[in-house]
């Protein structure tokens, strides 16, 4: 549903038939099955094993000693099979369904809108034909004042059709729009007459009167014209695992390449720059005279760049700072345009690496969701729709809240991205373990008065150690 509303504006008021809509909401409940498998484990299980201890049938199972691992172990290969249908779903039919619904979103999102014609308004939905009417009969659908701009022929308005009333109706197959006017005049430039005779101050037209007309527009646009998906067909979230990898090896040559390119551009605008540009030509050795000259006798000495720099006359200070500020200013330019190329690629590489690591996480989620929602149930003991659907959603929503922020992370290049996407599923894994621990061994954790006695013990202990000073 909230899907739905996100896209409202796009599907209302373009006559889309109904077979249209249910495809489009078909494709989107299949996108979302991968999300909703977690929680549908979870609520199950809280439902199963709370209904099984407010019953009292788990503790005829353990007084029969039976465990509750082994309770749990035909519903743990369960979940198990669970986990391994939502993987292979969200690697081999979520990108087919995400790639048809994109595609025909976009088709619906390019489709014009349903001609509605208000009264007092210019419409130009009709692509060449701008339309107003004075007012319309709600009864008899009579339209009245209509006056018809004609640009079809891309000069202006060159006819203009106006008319006392008429009527406005669809064609059969729903390509035209015929109208039937009443009482009128056309009137219409001769543009060709006047380009004939440009030594003439004149203005031709033509002017035609009826009491009845019937007019034809095409109906162009209109239609739900289906696209190539091959289009969105490199989108991360249509890709499966392999083809995931594919273009994330292919973005990181890509980013080496321009950083190598980057980095021996600037060495050579920066460390390779000819050395005759400031210095005198007599002051400079040639490849010939170094060998020449014994390396042994050679002195390193430190130049300071001031102290050169104030060496100089003012002509040749001036042609110094000159290119210096052209050295900075190409640099920076540069500089400028590969951190945008390098922004755009990491982005896009961050895309393809979190879709990768997503379609682990969420499938790994259904038997964590497992061993959290079984012993938790155990152990509040309560079944039904009512606890168990609140626990559910409040977990659900901790995970999500978290998975969402090191999604994040992950964008913004904090984390890494397996850090980043895992690290909900790393903070659950101790709590179920916990859980289910605790479980196991008969805990009263959920118990109000088992807190209530800690914290009178801690107050206790206190007072006590207080006391001694």
């Amino acid at each position: 549903m909230q899907f739905l509303w996100k896209y409202i504006d796009d599907l209302i008021g373009k006559g889309l038939e109904m077979s249209v809509i249910s495809e489009f909401l078909l494709y989107t409940s299949a996108s979302l099955v991968p999300l909703a498998l977690p929680l549908a484990v979870l609520l199950a299980s809280l439902m199963t094993f709370g209904n099984l201890a407010e019953n009292l049938e788990l503790l005829a199972f353990k007084s029969s000693g039976i465990s509750l691992i082994r309770i749990m172990a035909p519903v743990m290969v369960i979940s198990v099979a669970i986990a391994m249908s939502a993987f292979m779903f969200a690697n081999f039919v979520m990108p087919v369904t995400n790639l048809k619904m994109r595609s025909l979103l976009y088709d619906i999102q390019q489709q014009r809108p349903e001609l509605t014609i208000k009264p007092g308004i210019f419409d130009n939905t009709l692509e060449g034909y701008s339309i107003r009417i004075g007012d319309r009969d709600s009864k008899t659908s009579l339209l009245t004042d209509i006056l018809i701009f004609d640009h079809t022929k891309k000069q202006g308005n060159m006819k203009v059709t106006s008319a006392d009333s008429g009527y406005m109706r669809m064609s059969a197959d729903e390509k035209h729009l015929l109208l039937t006017l009443y009482n009128g005049h056309t009137y219409e430039e001769m543009q060709k007459q006047k380009k004939e005779k440009r030594h003439v101050k004149s203005f031709p037209h033509q002017r035609q009167r009826f009491e009845q007309q019937e007019m034809i527009i095409e109906m162009t646009g209109f239609g739900l014209n289906r696209s190539d998906e091959n289009l969105f067909r490199n989108a991360y979230s249509m890709l499966n695992i392999s083809q995931l990898h594919h273009f994330e090896d292919s973005l990181t040559t890509d980013l080496d390449t321009l950083y190598y390119n980057f980095q021996s551009t600037l060495e050579k605008t920066l460390v390779e720059k000819p050395k005759t540009l400031l210095l005198k030509k007599n002051k400079i050795l040639s490849n010939a005279e170094k060998k020449t000259v014994n390396k042994e006798q050679w002195e390193i000495k430190r130049l300071h760049v001031d102290t050169m720099f104030a060496q100089l006359n003012k002509l040749e200070q001036r042609r110094a700072l000159t290119q210096a500020i052209n050295f900075a200013r190409s640099n920076k330019s540069l500089t400028t345009s590969n951190a945008g190329s390098s922004d755009w690629k990491i982005t896009k590489l961050r895309r393809y690496q979190i879709e990768i690591q997503r379609k682990y996480t969420l499938s790994i989620l259904c038997v964590i969701f497992f061993f959290i929602g079984a012993p938790l149930g155990a152990i509040i003991r309560k079944g039904g729709l009512g606890m168990p659907v609140i626990v559910s959603v409040l977990l659900f929503l901790v995970y999500h809240v978290i998975s969402m922020m090191g999604e994040k992370f992950v964008r913004e290049s904090i984390l890494p991205p397996f850090a980043g996407m895992w690290i909900s599923t790393f903070i659950l894994i101790p709590i179920s373990i916990l859980l289910t621990y605790k479980a196991a061994n008969d805990s009263v954790i959920m118990n109000v008065e088992t807190y209530f006695l800690w914290a009178k013990k801690s107050w206790q202990g206190i007072q006590k150690f207080f006391r001694r000073k």
